[in-house]
């Protein structure tokens, strides 16, 4: 068998990640231990310009940990779920 074309996969635009917050801060807010707040990652998130697209990569991505676009990882389980 022979295969005339060639499939390229294009990584994700993220070009959206050098205008966030987050990229301004310690990563330490937005991946917190287990059991600790979220508190402050969402206060930057809320001051964001971009954090649509953020939270459009993290659900198209299904992304498990962390917070993206202000929403902690149950959160966006939970928007998954309802959105079915």
């Amino acid at each position: 068998m022979h295969i005339d074309t060639i499939t390229t996969i294009t990584p994700p635009d993220l070009a959206w990640q050098e205008e966030a917050l987050c990229a301004q801060t310690g990563a330490e807010f937005f991946f917190p231990e287990p059991g600790s707040s979220v508190r402050e990652a969402k206060r930057i998130c809320g001051l964001c310009p971009i954090r649509s697209a953020c939270l459009e990569y993290a659900l198209d991505n299904d992304e498990r940990f962390g917070v993206w676009g202000g929403l902690s990882e149950k959160e966006r389980l939970a928007l998954r779920r309802t959105s079915r």
